[in-house]
């Protein structure tokens, strides 16, 4: 499982057997999290109190092309945002 990078704790990265629609997990401690990334959604939450979720999406939106373009890479995509 490719890992994006770690900030403030949270891990973001991808399963190496993920789908689309284009999106990141996020885990830190016990709880986890799954967030679609090019319509910023919270898709599952385990464990990640409110002020951490708000984190987390802003880590997102600021990352955003990032991640896609690593998704892109990783799975071999050419489509961009």
């Amino acid at each position: 499982m490719p890992t994006l990078f770690i900030l403030f704790g949270f891990r973001f990265f991808f399963w190496s057997n993920d789908h689309e629609p284009i999106h990141v997990h996020i885990s830190k401690g016990d709880s986890e999290a799954k967030y679609n990334v090019k319509n910023i959604e919270l898709v599952e939450n385990f464990g990640f109190k409110k002020n951490e979720l708000r984190m987390i999406e802003s880590i997102i939106e600021e990352n955003q092309e990032i991640i896609i373009e690593r998704w892109n890479e990783y799975f071999n995509k050419g489509s961009k945002i």
